[in-house]
Parts: C-alpha cells; sequence; structure tokens
C-alpha cells in the first residue's frame, strides 16, 4: 500500500521531492544553529530556490491521488517550535514583514515572519518525509504536492523574497560618502 512502481512517473519525482525536502530541513537546521556565519541567507536562498524549483514539478504533474482514500497515521507532528525560535533569533530586526495575502483575488496586506515561513515549510516536508520512509511514497508524494500547493510553496515563495531583499539590502546599501569614493574610484581608474 502506498508503494510507487519503480521507473514510474512518480518515482522520479518522488525521490528528488524526498532529497529536496532532506536538503532544505538539514540546511535549514544547520543556519538555525549558528553553523554558518556569514554565509546564513545565502545557504538559505540556495535551499528555498531548489525546494521550489523540486515543488514547481509537483505542480506540473497531474493530481496524486494515493491508492488508499485516507492518510496513513505519519506519527506525532515534527516540533518545529525550536527551528523556529532559533531562526527568529538569528532574523532580530527583519524577521516581521508585511505581504499581500492573495495577490490573484485581493490587495489586503497581512503580518508575516521569515522564521514562521521557514518552520511552516519545514512542517510541511517532514511529514511527507514521515509517510515517505514509512514506505508509504505515494502519500508523502500526494502529501507534498498537496501542501505544496496549499502551503508550502507560498510560504516558500514569501520567504526566498524576502532572504533575496535582505541580502541586497546588505550588500548594495552605502553611505553615500562611499557610494561616492568608489564611483570615483572606478572612473578613474
Amino acid at each position: 500500500m502506498g508503494e510507487i512502481e519503480p521507473g514510474s512517473e512518480y518515482s522520479d519525482i518522488a525521490e528528488q521531492m524526498s532529497a529536496q525536502a532532506r536538503t532544505f530541513l538539514s540546511t535549514t537546521t544547520q543556519v538555525a544553529s549558528g553553523a554558518a556565519p556569514g554565509a546564513e541567507l545565502s545557504l538559505l536562498i540556495l535551499a528555498t530556490s531548489d525546494l521550489l524549483a523540486a515543488g514547481a514539478r509537483l505542480a506540473a504533474v497531474v493530481d496524486v491521488v494515493p491508492t488508499e482514500r485516507f492518510e496513513p497515521d505519519a506519527g506525532p507532528e515534527t516540533d518545529v517550535d525550536p527551528l523556529r525560535d532559533a531562526l527568529a533569533k538569528m532574523f532580530a530586526g527583519f524577521d516581521d514583514y508585511v505581504e499581500v495575502s492573495d495577490p490573484a483575488l485581493n490587495a489586503d496586506v497581512a503580518p508575516a515572519t521569515l522564521s514562521g515561513d521557514l518552520a511552516c515549510v519545514a512542517e510541511e516536508l517532514a511529514k511527507g518525509l514521515q509517510h515517505y520512509d514509512d514506505g508509504h511514497e505515494l502519500e508523502g508524494l500526494w502529501w507534498w504536492q498537496f501542501s505544496y500547493l496549499s502551503s508550502w510553496g507560498e510560504r516558500a515563495s514569501s520567504a526566498l523574497r524576502v532572504l533575496q531583499g535582505v541580502l541586497g539590502h546588505l550588500r548594495l546599501d552605502v553611505e553615500d560618502d562611499v557610494a561616492a569614493e568608489a564611483e570615483y574610484d572606478a572612473l578613474h581608474s
């Protein structure tokens, strides 16, 4: 029950999604632990971008439908609160942001947090991995596809935008006198 035929269309997608989920979870956990000082934003941008590419493949296939019409119990939910808290501390000063809630339907803005977005993505990926690792590959793939469309795809996209924006500010926002000096040096070299 819940196994994917080797070599089938879903087999490659499930294997790739499993690898991307593991990479995202590992990278996010390592960054949150402080193991990558100075590279935090770049690593999270890479992991989130790669994950979104895998999610796009999920969206490109016809809806995955598990053999059984119920989701088997995957066990206890993954506790992402420690991850969320560690990221919130790391992102102090830029964790909170506002976004358009549903740009397709209205222009209402809502508060969000970068740490909350990344923790939400981690929680959804971990649940899919529980199914996948328990031998319920099809249910894992179904969960990743469903939750990509309903939550983690949007949360990861929002997080990526914030991460890119923060990195851009860090690298490009300079004092006027520093910019003028660099411009002068560039013109006279």
